[in-house]
């Protein structure tokens, strides 16, 4: 059996298709990349949360000086995400007395998360504090 030839209102129809995809396809990737882009924002915000009370923590330890939560905090850091996103971060560690009398070491870091799409650069900000109450004599 011969295929008959599209003729008339079928001919404006054909490749409509391919660009119903290209516009579609453009539109879901668009969608994944930003909901990765949450997901990397969120994992890493946790982990530096973490790090931060971490090194505060550990520079509330009897003996160990207060400077020592910041290195600490990016060490942490950098061995749970990468090394770029750690030195992405500046991080400083100082002890303050809180309202009750009770001296904190307390490690703030703020910098920005990397993104996945270089073009957005340092759009995402990022800073998140860690305190510690510090172990007397």
């Amino acid at each position: 059996m011969p295929s008959e030839p599209l003729t008339g209102a079928g001919d404006r129809e054909r490749g409509s298709a391919v660009v119903d995809f290209v516009l579609v396809g453009v539109l879901v990737v668009t969608l994944l990349l930003g909901v990765l882009q949450v997901a990397v924002y969120v994992h890493v915000r946790n982990v530096a949360v973490a790090s931060a009370q971490e090194g505060a923590r550990y520079a509330a330890n009897a003996d160990v000086p207060a400077e020592a939560g910041a290195a600490r905090a990016v060490e942490v850091l950098g061995r749970a995400t990468s090394a770029r996103t750690a030195a992405g971060l500046r991080c400083t560690s100082t002890e303050e007395v809180a309202g009750s009398g009770l001296r904190l070491v307390v490690v703030r870091c703020s910098g920005s998360v990397p993104s996945l799409l270089a073009a957005l650069g340092e759009l995402l900000p990022l800073s998140v504090t860690g305190r510690a109450v510090e172990e007397g004599p």
